[in-house]
């Protein structure tokens, strides 16, 4: 069928999206910054690309007229300004208008359960675009999670670093609330499921795992998993207010989001039961099956030290390229693109080369420096150097950092910090071509670790700017000498 996806560079959409075109479907898919799309799927011939921002009117000549179904997949609850309420509503009205001009017969949306009588801002917002869709020409089929638990969601995140950093919890009096937590896959099997589905066309569902649960359970039960031994203690005197402080400088989420999410947290999210998951044949995941189901796929510490038991056994995963991404969830990110007419070859050569001997292109004595205090602090520093002048395998020690992706044919390069830090750090090289113009992108990545990462970005982020501007820029400059 001809698709129209929108929300393609949100957590959901960006899991839809190859499902879609492993089904054999035709996509046109909305983002209002093409240069977030991954390369691979840009240039793919079952996917036509626009570039629209539905905050803004008038965008409904840019659409094909043949759409047959479209998801609306747009969510504006972390926005930096604004009402995200107002925004939100202003986004549902333009993608409503527009839609009307092509012949989508069916639009999908995921919102929120929202069956308390008392809903936060949140809630009531989903509920709210739900309705403003409910005013189009075609049929709406709405489906209502809770919190999906997925490596990389947000809800996830959130769980996995309370959990991890505190063995004994001090926490608010939501945790006892209830909720009916969902796993990502099975979300992405009822978004796919009720595609033309005729007793789906104008209905709403909740959909929810095999578990209801209060959120001090699923502390507790992830900390099992885990073999971690932990402790809840649950105090009534947090307000709000320092309820999203204590949610801020725990977790890895921003202040604005943390407010909403204890607004939301307080309310009670139970799907009602309805024949959906008989009707698409779908037996959700448990919570515990949900959680390990993300811990396959997470692309953290304990992951990569076992795609190094995976390359010592010779059974690495050659598509694993396809699968591994850097979370942009709560993180902090230098990226510095420059444009190039140097043969792009030479320039994949250099990247290859960096690191040991070669040093690191630019201020070579900080790196140094910040290799002696790495091992002052009891970490590896420089010591490691790297195994060949000229190659770079997965699994590879490369200085303080670990190789997670070294992948020439993708022109990308993609490593670990391995030293001592309040947090976590990626560093990826990648070559893009568009329009017959090559250009590198770097990108230093930094998930803190509660007010101790907040603190040391801040500290090193002036030194971070021009020591990753210059390394991009002599990088380049070796290349073409």
């Amino acid at each position: 069928m001809k698709i129209l996806l929108t929300g393609v560079t949100g957590y959901v959409g960006k899991r839809l999206l190859p499902i879609l075109i492993d089904q054999g479907h035709q996509l046109v898919c909305c983002a209002r910054n093409l240069d977030r799309i991954e390369e691979r799927w840009f240039e793919h011939p079952h996917i036509e690309w626009v570039e629209i921002d539905f905050l803004k009117p008038d965008s409904s000549s840019v659409f094909p007229k043949n759409l047959e179904i479209a998801y609306y997949l747009i969510h504006s609850m972390s926005t930096a300004s604004g009402d995200f309420e107002e925004l939100e509503l202003t986004a549902t009205q333009n993608f409503r208008k527009s839609i009307s001009h092509t012949n989508v017969r069916q639009v999908i949306y995921l919102g929120g359960i929202s069956n308390d009588e008392n809903l936060s801002k949140h809630l009531r917002s989903r509920l709210n675009v739900e309705k403003e869709l409910q005013k189009g020409p075609y049929a709406l089929t709405a489906l209502h999670a809770g919190i999906i638990i997925g490596s990389g969601s947000a809800s996830f995140e959130i769980i996995r670093d309370i959990v991890e950093k505190l063995p004994i919890m001090i926490t608010p009096q939501w945790v006892l609330t209830l909720s009916h937590p969902i796993g990502i896959r099975d979300v992405l099997k009822f978004l796919t499921g009720v595609i033309d589905q005729d007793s789906c066309l104008n209905q709403s569902f909740d959909i929810g795992g095999r578990d209801i649960l209060t959120y001090k359970e699923m502390l507790l039960q992830y900390a099992a998993i885990r073999k971690l031994k932990r402790r809840i203690v649950t105090l009534p005197i947090m307000t709000p207010r320092l309820s999203s402080y204590w949610l801020f400088f725990i977790t890895s989420t921003s202040y604005r989001l943390a407010v909403h999410l204890v607004n939301s947290l307080k309310v009670e999210v139970i799907a009602k039961e309805n024949p959906l998951p008989k009707l698409l044949q779908i037996r959700p995941m448990s919570y515990v099956e949900a959680v390990e189901a993300a811990f396959t796929k997470i692309r953290q510490n304990q992951v990569y030290s076992s795609w190094k038991d995976a390359l010592s056994s010779s059974a690495f995963d050659p598509h694993y390229a396809d699968q591994i991404d850097v979370p942009e969830y709560g993180c902090y990110r230098n990226r510095q693109q420059i444009a190039f007419q140097t043969n792009p070859h030479k320039v994949l050569q250099t990247i290859w080369a960096i690191g040991g001997d070669n040093g690191w292109y630019y201020a070579n004595s900080l790196w140094k420096l910040r290799g002696y205090l790495d091992k002052l602090s009891g970490g590896i520093g420089l010591r490691r150097g790297r195994t060949s002048p000229d190659e770079i395998k997965n699994g590879d020690a490369l200085d303080f950092w670990r190789v997670l992706l070294a992948d020439k044919t993708k022109m990308r390069l993609l490593l670990y910090a391995e030293m001592k830090l309040p947090g976590e750090a990626w560093l990826e090289f990648k070559i893009v071509s568009r329009n017959n113009q090559y250009s590198l992108i770097q990108t230093a990545t930094f998930r803190p670790r509660g007010v101790a990462g907040r603190f040391y970005w801040g500290l090193s982020g002036p030194f971070h700017l021009f020591i990753f501007k210059g390394m991009a820029r002599n990088l380049l400059k070796r290349a073409s000498s």
